[in-house]
């Protein structure tokens, strides 16, 4: 008998997962304009310490043993015929292409700098982005970093960690950052990031440039919708939740007001009975929560409900009030990771190398890991 096919635009972490979990019982084609998994998460790590983060976070794509059957093509989605059931590719040598899906699963993602980016890339050029941008911030005497969310602390926190010499400021609109996360883990990280002498400035408001390229650093003067004087630094970031969602492709019906995918509680499309979508393009709720939380497995159950008739049967997505989990990645004491009610569970830097990635993380969640070659 033949498998129905399933076509997953976007191979992040999300669409990653959700490819591994739906290439047991069908026949799986993920889209990707990267050649490999480029990770979104942990940016502090992969700027302070890029070669530390590449191991857990920059993998080929063939050495996931979950994904083994998988026809991953380097290409873009240029468009969505949902009436037809089917898509067009443009791959990354320009080439077009037409195929049809039983199933479609948009996981497309976000942009919002250089660490999230929509455009094709190959290896080198993946490459060369993370190794000058990380020297770029390392060689620098200060730094501002302007956001309060989970991206600019965690840059703050580990350039800090890696150059305690350096002057590093955090800028953020509230009185505390993380503004998304429980109260206890917003005071227990604000003590963290002052014990590491890291410079906090609450009540910031950046005037943001009309022409800000958050692709790149930037170098001029930082003023304030907040009334504070103009701040200079050698270097700033800026992660202020700029996201654009990766939709070119997509039709308008299938977007939100801002650009994100409408999502039922099933992760399905309204109005598109087999088209779901996952991850930071999914507009499941404020926090698009299924990203994270397991978001992934519950798409796969519904998908394969959906191809079996049983719609039924299919679960509810269930986001949670607060973020959760790792926030400054893993630095020179270990993994803190931060649960949905504020309490932190501090894992050893022996239990993160020998645990906690190559059990936990590559045999368990991404069904087994091949050797780099």
């Amino acid at each position: 008998m033949t498998k129905k096919r399933i076509v997953i635009a976007g191979l992040g972490d999300a669409g990653l997962l959700s490819a591994i979990q739906l290439n047991k019982k069908f026949d799986v084609i993920g889209v990707s304009p990267k050649p490999c998994l480029v990770s979104g998460q942990e940016l502090g790590p992969r700027l302070a310490r890029p070669q530390d983060w590449q191991e857990n976070y920059l993998i080929d794509y063939d050495r996931f043993k979950g994904l083994k059957g998988v026809d991953i093509r380097h290409a873009k989605v240029s468009e969505i015929i949902a009436d037809e059931n089917k898509i067009n590719l443009v791959a990354y040598g320009g080439s077009q292409e037409t195929i049809s899906y039983d199933a479609l699963v948009i996981s497309s993602g976000t942009r919002n700098g250089f660490w999230r980016t929509g455009h094709f890339e190959n290896n080198d050029d993946i490459q060369r982005n993370l190794a000058e941008k990380s020297k770029a911030i390392l060689s620098a005497a200060s730094v501002a970093i302007i956001g309060g969310g989970p991206t600019a602390v965690s840059v703050a926190s580990n350039i800090k960690e890696m150059r305690p010499e350096a002057a590093v400021h955090l800028f953020f609109s509230q009185e505390m950052p993380l503004p998304t996360y429980h109260p206890r883990t917003r005071r227990k990280v604000e003590k963290f990031l002052k014990n590491q002498e890291v410079i906090l400035h609450p009540l910031h408001r950046a005037d943001v440039p009309e022409d800000l390229d958050v692709e790149v650093f930037s170098r001029n003067p930082i003023s304030w919708s907040t009334g504070q004087s103009p701040f200079d630094a050698v270097l700033t970031l800026w992660a202020i939740g700029k996201l654009t969602p990766n939709n070119e492709f997509i039709p308008a019906d299938m977007l939100t007001n801002d650009g994100f995918v409408k999502s039922d509680s099933f992760l399905r499309v309204p109005g598109h009975d087999n088209v779901f979508t996952v991850g930071d393009i999914a507009k499941t709720d404020d926090n698009r929560s299924s990203a994270r939380n397991a978001g992934h497995l519950v798409l796969a159950h519904n998908v394969q409900a959906c191809l079996d008739g049983s719609s039924e049967k299919m679960k509810p997505f269930k986001p949670p009030r607060y973020r959760w989990g790792s926030i400054l990645g893993v630095q020179k004491k270990g993994l803190s990771i931060f649960t949905p009610n504020g309490e932190r569970v501090g894992i050893s830097p022996w239990w993160v190398k020998n645990l906690l990635f190559p059990v936990f993380v590559w045999r368990l969640i991404y069904q087994g890991l091949e050797k780099r070659r």
